[in-house]
């Protein structure tokens, strides 16, 4: 009798892992690449290989990157960047690979590329002050590269659709615009004599639009795009203005908010006019304010002070770097350095993005843009 009771329940559990097979596969999402555009928030290593002062390629950067052990890679924080995060979670085995990286050939670059680079931003003046960096404009010349490549892979037809059906192109860029062009001093005076900043974001949105809609031209249709975030209230500003730990820069972050107001326009004007396109808002400026002001809600001691620098009172002017103080607890301060967020910053803002509602992303979810 017990030995019937061990065929039955054999059976069942038989049956049960067939049926978890089926469904598992029916869940299984077929995801494409991940391609990032952008600046030192989501560089992945593309300034290594560029004769810059934009680099992360020093110790301790990259302590907590598990993939290298440690070392830095050129990623401007202490683990993985948002866009590495994000890439993990909607199912693609690799972080995407630097454009400028020699091994970003092959096979290699079907997980996705990234073009990103520290001190790049959406005008091709924007960060001159570090001699060199990848624009946006060369980043889609460079994504023109990558398509060819992917042709050559798959074959036309199998690439057109892995791009535009299965991948997804995020940008994180617009900061730099502010902080090292339009406001930086001595560099920009003359900039900012001769041009409102109506004039200025008009000039930063018009270049965008024309990169977006070239993107779209090489058959991507899976945008996401971050808004600038709240730059007034990096340890870098309140330090150079010797603010209190509780204030912000004002300037810089009105200007980050009329931006804002027409990057959500623009995307929304891309999403009627380009057929079969879908543009979602990320509204990091909300989600980054949200952890300064309410940063002890969520575990961080410190929403002022960078982990990592030298200079005033809260480390915000020499950049992360072997001779800079190491803050004890890195996932416990919201700036990893006095510009970039901490893995454990951009842990939670990457959940956000993937899971949260209208309030962050619009009009659908990282999860639900995968899906589509």
């Amino acid at each position: 009798m017990g030995g019937c009771k061990m065929i039955v329940r054999l059976i069942l559990m038989g049956c049960l892992l067939v049926n978890n097979g089926v469904d598992g596969a029916n869940k299984k999402v077929d995801v494409g690449a991940s391609f990032i555009f952008g600046d030192s928030l989501v560089d992945a290593g593309n300034n290594n290989y560029l004769s810059t002062l934009s680099k992360a390629n020093l110790r301790p950067n990259g302590i907590d990157y598990t993939p290298s052990g440690g070392n830095p890679t050129g990623r401007f924080t202490n683990g993985r960047t948002i866009g590495d995060i994000v890439g993990e979670e909607l199912g693609i085995p690799n972080h995407a690979v630097p454009f400028l990286d020699p091994n970003a050939t092959g096979k290699s670059i079907l997980y996705g590329v990234n073009y990103a680079s520290g001190g790049g931003g959406i005008l091709n003046a924007t960060g001159r002050i570090f001699v060199n960096r990848l624009g946006m404009d060369v980043q889609v010349d460079f994504f023109n590269i990558t398509r060819k490549q992917f042709d050559k892979l798959l074959g036309p037809s199998k690439a057109r659709d892995y791009i535009s059906k299965k991948s997804i192109i995020s940008i994180t860029i617009g900061a730099n615009d502010f902080l090292n062009n339009y406001l930086l001093p001595v560099l920009s005076i003359g900039a900012r004599i001769s041009q409102s900043p109506d004039s200025f974001i008009d000039d930063m949105i018009a270049h965008l639009k024309n990169q977006l809609t070239r993107l779209y031209q090489m058959d991507a249709r899976k945008f996401v795009v971050g808004n600038v975030g709240p730059i007034g209230c990096i340890p870098y500003q309140k330090t150079i203005n010797q603010l209190n730990e509780d204030q912000c820069v004002d300037l810089a972050n009105k200007l980050a908010l009329q931006y804002n107001a027409k990057l959500k326009d623009l995307l929304a004007d891309l999403n009627k006019k380009l057929p079969a396109s879908t543009f979602v808002y990320a509204n990091v400026y909300d989600l980054v304010m949200d952890l300064i002001v309410n940063y002890d809600n969520y575990g961080f001691k410190t929403a002022s002070r960078a982990c990592c620098g030298n200079g005033g009172q809260f480390a915000g002017i020499i950049p992360c770097g072997p001779q800079s103080s190491l803050c004890t607890e890195r996932s416990r301060h919201v700036f990893w350095d006095p510009y970039h967020p901490s893995e454990a910053a951009n842990l939670i803002i990457a959940k956000k993005l993937l899971d949260g509602d209208h309030k962050y992303i619009f009009p659908l979810n990282l999860r639900q843009l995968r899906d589509l």
